[in-house]
């Protein structure tokens, strides 16, 4: 707050397009904020699955990293919504932190011979019983109750769920996303746009706060050199 140059807007960015000076933003209130470069820190919103109970549990004990949670919920009976690949490298992670290990495949399991073999050799249980929703009290985790009727006791669930971009416009402008759909950026958080750069959630899956932090200074820094660069030169891009 101690900087005159930034001022915080409570809105909604709804639109942005390429003008011949730089960029301009539309938000949902009408107003237009003019700059010669962009930085998209907008993150991206998670799809969570239609299990009852779900939503109430995410990210109290319904979890998704073990880098950020492992060590809050270790030492407990635990569970990995998963199926595949996905569901045996997380076992490997998550072995690190309890010795009480399930997987839950939420329907046919996925998972190659070999890997059940490994899963098992590590007491690694897999569970292929179709989730009917999640038994919880405000947010903490008592149960998982199965289509079948029956249910087991469980602390803590980690999962690994689907995400979109929760801003359009970088796409809009043409900032290309790489497979996983996450923005692409280079090593100074430049996108395909010149002039358009992003940090934090919305171009990695390293979703912690210090990763953000490390990524908004390096793209704030790169687009203040370029505008440097280009008064320097007086060519502008």
């Amino acid at each position: 707050m101690k900087y005159p140059t930034v001022q915080f807007l409570k809105d909604f960015a709804v639109q942005g397009k390429k003008t011949k000076d730089g960029f301009e933003i539309t938000t949902q209130s009408g107003q237009s904020f003019q700059g010669r470069k962009l930085v998209f820190a907008t993150g991206i919103k998670d799809i969570l699955p239609k299990i009852d109970g779900f939503a109430e549990c995410w990210g109290i004990t319904v979890v998704h990293c073990p880098y950020c949670h492992g060590y809050e919920v270790r030492k407990i009976t635990t569970g990995i919504l998963a199926n595949g690949d996905g569901a045996f490298e997380t076992a490997k992670l998550i072995s690190n932190w309890t010795d009480e290990l399930s997987i839950y495949t939420n329907g046919k399991s996925e998972l190659n011979k070999d890997q059940v073999n490994e899963l098992s050799k590590n007491n690694i249980v897999v569970i292929e019983k179709p989730i009917a929703s999640i038994g919880q009290e405000r947010g903490h985790i008592e149960k998982l109750k199965f289509s079948d009727g029956t249910a087991e006791t469980l602390k803590v669930l980690y999962a690994r769920v689907p995400f979109e971009q929760h801003s359009v416009i970088p796409s809009t402008l043409g900032c290309q996303l790489n497979e996983q759909g996450y923005i692409e950026v280079d090593m100074f958080q430049k996108t395909s746009v010149p002039g358009v750069f992003a940090c934090g959630d919305n171009t990695t899956f390293m979703r912690s706060v210090a990763q953000a932090v490390y990524a908004g200074g390096v793209s704030g820094s790169g687009a203040n050199m370029e505008m440097i660069q280009e008064d320097w030169v007086g060519e502008y891009y």
